[in-house]
């Protein structure tokens, strides 16, 4: 089989999967379990293989015929696709091998398997996609089957109501795609990615502020930037694997890769933009982790933050108007941000899955409890879950030599040599960083049992551990570029490197973050049942927790105050005006009119007599002037 038959068969084999489940394993839970995950299996060996294999190829087909659009299905597999590839098909193995534990009693257990099929088809149609349309189709896909996941306790309102508010907030955001594929094809007469690539190269790509704005909307609602970011902690009522599959390493990283795939588009105006748009997301995601209790909201406003790190990094490769005539500082400084922004997307997905699928584990142990300050004293109950997510806590903080200490520090660099406001801001949001995650680690794993559950918690069976095993090694290791083949080149190539002094500032400055984060996290925080900032500084927590809600708040106050007065008077306008003065106001004169025709016609010759006379005086009155 060539490359591309293996692309196909990858491509296609989630999407059978779901339907054999749908159609044949609905009551068969077990069964849609094993294929579901065998699936998922062959996916990420074949991922492997496609992306270690040196052949890189774009190919294509056409679909549809619009006039002179035509709107084609096809592959662009380059570095960019093979890694992003590579991390969809192992986290996704991954996740699917622990759901195996995590949802064995569960009711609809065929019902998620093969909900998590269909994502797996959507994300992997995302990364082969080589043109804007075709990744819109499967940018949609994942829409669904994140609502679909999310909504898997549908009987839950708060599971329901979480899901309608993703579908909801991914729909604002993916109207301005939508807006910029159509004013990109507008203005450039395709969007084929690597024509864009070509017409790039050949300096003919008509460039416009806004086209890029547009599309970066589709990033905003997919990796839940301010201000549509309000989904993606309430979508934390989905099953645990479902939130470290969609909400950690691949769904919303679809947002960071849309980035990059669109690169040659980007413009010094636009970048800027998006540079202070992740800057904001993650340093305010980073304040409201602080509050939370519960141990899966830490994580999701962990991801939010973690998500605003990349989105800067990508807005670092800002331009100045001397670099706008000179195609070589445009390319290096572009691909930069590239670099940095996949670096940290792809050692942020083994380390966040990690934590996701440890807080799965704390949480099936101690008996579906998820409340960080009814835990304590997991570390000997649940020795392995705690080592490895204790690793993952170290990633996520930038431990020196761990795969968030390489990655964080690319773009520390790269704020430090851009932008120094955003320097500051981003290296505050590494102290909350390691502030509120040792915070979550002190309390779940160390003192003694705050409950009951805490008391009784035990480790789960392989299922729940190998996973966990896999992903803190990969931990450990995604941060050496050197543990990449080199087929990756063409993404780890464009990695920013600091050297001579400002790698010396970075290496403080990691260091210094981290360890005053950390510091405070640890020796502030009590393993008390209650919140100890809470406790000793009430006022700071209040304000925090405003902080956190400002937002669902102000869409409260929206949806109930302005949205639904105004969906009330235009159902007004629509009934009273339109409905009832135009349209059925015109269909009551037409009526009277007929009837009064209709009184014309009695069948009495003495009437139309009299009419006739009637109308013969009227005439002469008109011809005379009288009237």
């Amino acid at each position: 089989m060539t490359m591309l038959s293996h692309a196909i068969f990858v491509l296609i084999l989630p999407l059978v999967s779901a339907a054999i489940i749908a159609l044949f394993l609905r009551r068969s839970g077990g069964a849609a379990a094993a294929v579901s995950t065998l699936t998922a299996a062959a996916i990420a060996v074949i991922s492997v293989m496609l992306a270690l294999h040196n052949e890189r190829f774009t190919a294509s087909t056409e679909w549809m015929r619009l006039g002179g659009l035509v709107v084609s299905l096809g592959f662009k597999f380059d570095d960019l696709a093979a890694l992003m590839l590579v991390i969809v098909g192992i986290v996704g193995l991954c996740v699917h091998v622990f759901s195996l534990g995590y949802m064995h009693d569960d009711a609809a257990k065929a019902r998620y398997f093969g909900g998590l099929s269909i994502f797996m088809f959507s994300m992997l149609g995302i990364v082969f996609a080589d043109n804007l349309f075709m990744m819109f189709i499967f940018w949609e896909l994942v829409g669904f089957s994140s609502y679909v996941l999310i909504n898997h306790w549908h009987e839950k309102q708060s599971a329901a109501d979480a899901s309608k508010k993703a579908f909801i907030a991914n729909r604002v955001g993916d109207f301005g795609f939508l807006l910029g594929i159509v004013m990109c094809y507008w203005l450039n007469g395709t969007v084929n990615l690597t024509e864009l690539a070509a017409k790039g190269e050949a300096h003919t790509l008509v460039f416009s502020t806004l086209l890029p704005l547009l599309l970066f909307c589709g990033a905003v609602g997919k990796s839940a930037q301010l201000p549509l970011h309000v989904w993606l902690p309430d979508a934390m009522e989905g099953p645990t694997p479902v939130s470290a599959l969609i909400h950690a390493a691949t769904m919303v990283a679809a947002g960071i890769y849309m980035l990059c795939r669109i690169n040659v588009l980007m413009v010094p105006a636009a970048l800027d933009v998006i540079m202070w748009t992740g800057t904001v997301t993650a340093l305010y995601a980073a304040l409201c982790a602080i509050t939370q209790s519960d141990i899966k909201k830490v994580l999701a406003y962990s991801t939010l933050s973690q998500l605003g790190f990349m989105v800067a990094a990508f807005g670092l490769g800002s331009l100045s108007s001397t670099h706008l005539h000179g195609t070589e500082p445009h390319t290096v400084v572009i691909a930069a941000g590239v670099g940095a922004a996949m670096f940290h997307l792809t050692t942020h997905a083994f380390f966040k899955a990690l934590m996701f699928l440890g807080s799965g584990s704390v949480i099936h142990g101690c008996h579906h409890e998820q409340d960080i300050f009814k835990m304590g004293g997991l570390r000997t109950r649940m020795p392995l879950t705690f080592w490895t997510f204790t690793i993952g806590v170290a990633a996520i903080i930038g431990f020196p030599y761990l795969a968030g200490f390489f990655s964080k520090d690319a773009i520390l660099y790269l704020a430090f040599e851009k932008n120094s406001s955003v320097f500051a801001l981003l290296a505050l949001t590494a102290v909350l960083t390691s502030l509120y995650m040792v915070r979550l680690w002190k309390l779940t794993f160390l003192g003694t049992p705050r409950s009951d559950h805490a008391s009784h918690a035990h480790e789960g069976g392989l299922t729940l551990t190998l996973p966990l095993v896999l992903l803190a090694v990969l931990s450990l290791v995604a941060g050496y570029t050197a543990f990449y083949p080199n087929v990756f080149s063409g993404v780890f190539d464009h990695i920013p490197e600091a050297h001579g002094s400002d790698h010396t500032i970075i290496f403080i400055t990691s260091l210094g973050v981290m360890a005053v984060g950390a510091s405070i996290g640890y020796f502030f925080y009590k393993s008390t049942p209650t919140d100890t900032l809470a406790d000793k500084v009430p006022g700071l927590f209040a304000a925090l927790s405003a902080f956190k809600n400002a937002f669902d708040g102000a869409y409260d106050y929206y949806v109930a105050k302005i949205q639904q007065r105004f969906a009330l008077f235009v159902n007004f306008f629509e009934q009273i005006f339109l409905a009832g003065l135009i349209v059925r106001g015109l269909a009551g004169f037409v009526g009277l009119c007929g009837l009064g025709a209709r009184a014309l016609h009695v069948g009495n010759l003495n009437a139309y007599v009299y009419w006739f006379l009637f109308g013969l005086v009227a005439l002469w009155l008109l011809a005379t002037g009288v009237l």
